[in-house]
């Protein structure tokens, strides 16, 4: 009798793990944090066809589920995949193919590193980018005389770190057949003393881009290969790219499609008047991996390059109010066409000017039209009296701009003008949400460095002392959302990605420390363990 109960036990043991469902995978011992509607904490999940089943604890999920494939957290810090709000993924990944200049400290500098990578790659043709003259011991446009007698011969353009400005040696300049009568709307050939410096600002920069070679379709392959390396790396499952043509965007499906792109992009389209006409006839186009739905337009410069549009002069330069990129009767046209399709429009705004002009039109030309979540990007700097135009216009904004920007953003904008600059709190209490980036390669891809600015407020030396603005920093879970389901919401994407919920994407990444309850200036230290995007590991 002993013996048949014993038999009955174990068959009942074996008939209970045969009721278990099957699933492609499970995660437990997790510190995830799900990012839900509650924020609420859970131990482990349940994947299937690269979505989340369930989430709960670990008994519960394994008393339910079985799998050939058990991810044991131990404990680690778990979060949803992060989103980049704004950045330049395309434009990352040319990086990699040029001069690398961020960080230097002097042109000086900038010479040696083009002599190293020329001896290296000895090319027709030398792009560089990442100089800012904002970080030297002298703060001035640098000038192309030294690259002119160094390279008499090679092309030359250096992209100043925001892309809103560039040097050309005068090669570059042949190019486009600029002189110091050169002139263009939108944009400043920048004179000395009656002679060209090699400065051009904002759309200026066109009269030599538009003569320079363009990638190859392989070269940008690689390109877009090596921006999904590095964002993969850091934990970023998606990434909103501000700005492409239409060849690109199809490049970037075919590869997607082919699974070479794993990445989830949401791809702005450049917002020129061919580019408008073809996708209002073509129509929204939407997929797992690819979100055409949006454009992006330019209203100003930026504030680096003295190229932002203010509404009264520069501190630092008397009768300079900076530049309109786009002319706002070609803008507003823009705006009423598109306000009557399908597709939202997002526009960098950075000046006062700029972003009371924007400001404007969203508001007339979506006037009974709820929902449509048109953004502006970076909403650098508010009149106080505009952020009440904000409650129906989402703000896409990047911490560490404030932590870049904040050694000399006085001087551009002066002591009172400077408080409406950066101001994340006052446009989150304005819309409800606010859309977090980093606008890489302008800063770097850290969505670390994007968590500690939102919330320090600091740059890695710990200044200031007490954090800059701090009425304006995020709470940490304020900037997890920003990172996460409120960057999908700015994407129309809440129901599908940016939050660990059944039905979800199972886009996650597992984190060496807790990012909610770490010391604050371990934040930019944090390493990404495991990325994972539908449920696979990359």
């Amino acid at each position: 009798m002993k013996k048949l109960l014993v038999l009955l036990y174990i068959a009942l043991i074996f008939s209970c793990e045969n009721e278990k469902i099957e699933v492609d995978s499970i995660v437990i011992n997790g510190n995830i944090y799900t990012v839900n509607d509650d924020f609420d904490n859970a131990e482990a999940f349940v994947i299937k066809d690269g979505k989340f089943l369930e989430i709960g604890s670990s008994q519960a999920i394994q008393d339910k589920y079985a799998s050939s494939t058990i991810i044991d957290a131990n404990g680690k810090t778990i979060v949803p995949g992060f989103i980049d709000a704004h950045c330049h993924f395309l434009g990352l990944g040319l990086n990699q193919q040029s001069v690398d200049l961020v960080g230097t400290k002097s042109f000086e500098e900038i010479i040696q590193r083009i002599s190293d990578f020329q001896n290296e790659k000895n090319l027709d043709f030398i792009t560089g980018r990442g100089w800012d003259q904002n970080s030297w011991e002298v703060r001035e446009f640098p000038n192309k005389a030294l690259l002119d007698a160094l390279y008499p011969d090679t092309p030359i353009v250096l992209t100043r770190i925001d892309g809103h400005a560039i040097l050309a040696n005068q090669a570059a300049l042949d190019l486009g057949k600029v002189t110091v009568d050169s002139n263009v709307s939108g944009g400043e050939v920048v004179i000395e003393n009656g002679q060209l410096t090699g400065v051009l600002v904002d759309n200026a920069e066109n009269l030599v881009m538009a003569h320079w070679p363009k990638s190859s379709r392989q070269e940008t392959i690689n390109a877009l290969l090596d921006a999904q390396k590095i964002c993969l790396d850091y934990g970023l499952t998606t990434v909103d790219d501000a700005g492409l043509s239409q060849e690109v965007i199809e490049l970037i499906d075919s590869l997607q499609q082919s699974g070479d792109l794993k990445i989830r992009i949401y791809a702005m389209i450049s917002g020129s008047q061919e580019n408008v006409d073809h996708y209002l006839k073509k129509g929204v186009r939407k997929n797992d991996k690819l979100n055409v739905s949006s454009f992006k337009f330019y209203a100003d410069g930026a504030l680096g390059s003295r190229g932002a549009m203010l509404r009264a002069p520069y501190s630092d330069k008397p009768n300079h109010f900076g530049l309109m990129v786009t002319d706002m009767e070609t803008f507003n046209a823009a705006a009423e066409r598109i306000a009557n399709s399908e597709f939202q429009m997002n526009t960098h705004a950075i000046g006062d000017s700029a972003n009371h002009a924007v400001l404007q039109t969203y508001n007339k030309v979506l006037k009974d039209k709820d929902g449509r979540r048109w953004r502006v990007e970076h909403a650098q700097i508010v009149s106080p009296e505009d952020f009440e135009l904000y409650k129906n216009v989402m703000p896409s904004v990047q911490p560490t701009h404030a932590t870049s920007d904040m050694y000399w953003a006085e001087e551009r904008l002066g002591a009172e003008r400077v408080k409406g600059a950066y101001a994340f709190k006052q446009l989150l209490e304005a819309y409800g949400k606010v859309a977090l980036g980093t606008d890489f390669p302008v800063e770097q891809v850290s969505p670390f460095l994007t968590f500690y600015a939102a919330v320090a407020r600091q740059d890695l030396e710990s200044f200031p002392r007490g954090g800059y603005q701090m009425e304006n920093a995020l709470t940490r879970e304020e900037t997890l959302k920003g990172m996460t389901i409120w960057a999908a919401y700015s994407n129309f994407e809440e129901n599908e990605k940016g939050s660990i919920e059944k039905g979800k994407f199972a886009d996650f990444i597992i984190l060496d420390k807790d990012i909610m309850t770490a010391e604050i200036h371990d934040i930019p230290n944090i390493k990404v363990e495991q990325t994972f995007v539908g449920g696979e590991k990359q």
